[in-house]
């Protein structure tokens, strides 16, 4: 596209790209916007180097004009967007891209790669820390997934409300705090289950994590407690039936004198079986396969296209696909979240080609993210994170619900 573009002369035309889901995942009743920090990344280091340039040459993928264009580019546009740790609805237009067609269809792929994996993320994170009430969540979900996805759905876990991750990468990479237990290969390297506790408390203390079912868990949690002593942080279930055994462990703990020792859960743990567990005596919950495959939604169905565009005569004309069930809306689109006095919203408004009116009550949603190329949107991930917390409590009681259902709240488009 850009290379025929280009020897059209249509490649600077002005142009406006949004990036939205025209609908969201069946059943959900509300999405999260993820990634806009790794985004924002992305734009700003989006280069071709000579080693990307000769390989470009060598497969004839692009001719020599188009090379020459690309060994420049940066992108010297704007973008406007939701800010990370805010809910979307159908036709949110997450991100708004002005500027040449040329620099702006550059990066489609990338912003829907981002946006795509770490919202699903995010919304699944969301629908399970909502689930779990106060009762930390624990991201541990690498072994799941991509080793990159790995460390971006960490990310994205942290702003959807997990208290920690147990991926030291996205620890370091972004200052997730970190946390984790021993698996069951280092109870079974061991010549007995009390060696091996014996092993981890010597070397990390009495307030670590002891997993409890490689064998028998009663026997287990007696001799974890006769070797840590009742201050033994937590103990980890991970097979079974855990409201049952949560039980169980919870009156033997108490039984040894071991009050303050937490209970931990994991097992293909989803935002289901979190809400299933919330009368067991439970202290957190350990959530990995579920989360990083977006508990069934993997992907967002984000979709990124020109709404807008300069013509012939220099003014922008709007502009749509028609296709069947895939149709668009042309214009540019502004958005606000239409608040009731009480602060609840109510619906998502989208103004075409002008703002919608804010009645008093409403609340803005579209940021500044980058200027003129220059990025103006990056923010610390706590930030984020705390936005989430906040947005989310903004919305109807029924967006707790776990079941199939429409979303939240309705899409009103204005304008246009």
């Amino acid at each position: 596209m850009l290379q025929a573009a280009l020897a059209a002369g249509t490649a600077d035309r002005r142009s406006v790209f949004e990036l939205f889901a025209r609908r969201l995942p069946e059943g959900r009743r509300y999405g999260v916007v993820a990634g806009v920090g790794r985004a924002l990344d992305a734009i700003e280091a989006f280069s071709f180097d000579d080693e990307v340039l000769a390989h470009l040459a060598e497969h004839d993928v692009v001719d020599r004009a188009t090379l020459d264009w690309l060994a420049g580019f940066r992108f010297t546009g704007d973008v406007w967007g939701y800010p990370e740790g805010e809910v979307y609805f159908p036709q949110s237009p997450l991100m708004v891209v002005e500027s040449s067609f040329a620099e702006a269809v550059l990066l489609e792929t990338v912003l829907l790669s981002i946006l795509n994996h770490d919202s699903a993320i995010a919304s699944a994170a969301s629908r399970m820390t909502m689930a779990a009430g106060d009762r930390p969540c624990i991201e541990m979900g690498s072994r799941r997934t991509h080793e990159q996805a790995a460390v971006a759905a960490a990310r994205a876990a942290y702003v959807a409300g997990f208290t920690t991750t147990s991926n030291l990468a996205a620890g370091h990479r972004y200052g997730i705090p970190t946390a984790g237990t021993s698996a069951h290969s280092f109870t079974l390297l061991h010549d007995t289950e009390r060696d091996a506790f014996t092993a981890q408390v010597d070397s990390l203390g009495r307030g670590t994590t002891l997993l409890v079912d490689t064998y028998d868990v009663a026997e287990a949690v007696r001799t974890a407690v006769e070797v840590a002593g009742t201050d033994l942080g937590a103990v980890r279930l991970d097979s079974g039936d855990l409201g049952v055994l949560a039980h169980e462990v919870r009156a033997q703990l108490d039984g040894l004198g071991a009050t303050k020792t937490r209970i931990i859960v994991t097992s293909d743990l989803d935002e289901h079986a979190i809400a299933a567990l919330a009368a067991a005596p439970v202290d957190g919950y350990g959530v990995g396969t579920s989360l990083v495959t977006g508990s069934g939604h993997p992907t967002c169905g984000f979709v990124y296209k020109l709404v807008s565009r300069e013509g012939a005569d220099g003014a922008m004309v709007s502009v749509a696909k028609a296709s069947t069930s895939k149709a668009s809306v042309g214009g540019r689109k502004y958005a606000l979240r239409r608040r009731n006095r009480e602060g609840c919203a109510e619906a998502e408004v989208i103004g075409i080609g002008t703002p919608p009116e804010d009645d008093g009550d409403d609340r803005a949603l579209l940021v500044p993210l980058v200027r003129e190329g220059r990025v103006v949107g990056r923010e610390p991930l706590a930030v984020a994170r705390e936005r989430h917390e906040r947005v989310r409590a903004e919305l109807p009681v029924k967006a707790r619900q776990l079941s199939r259902g429409e979303p939240v709240i309705p899409t009103q488009l204005i304008g246009g």
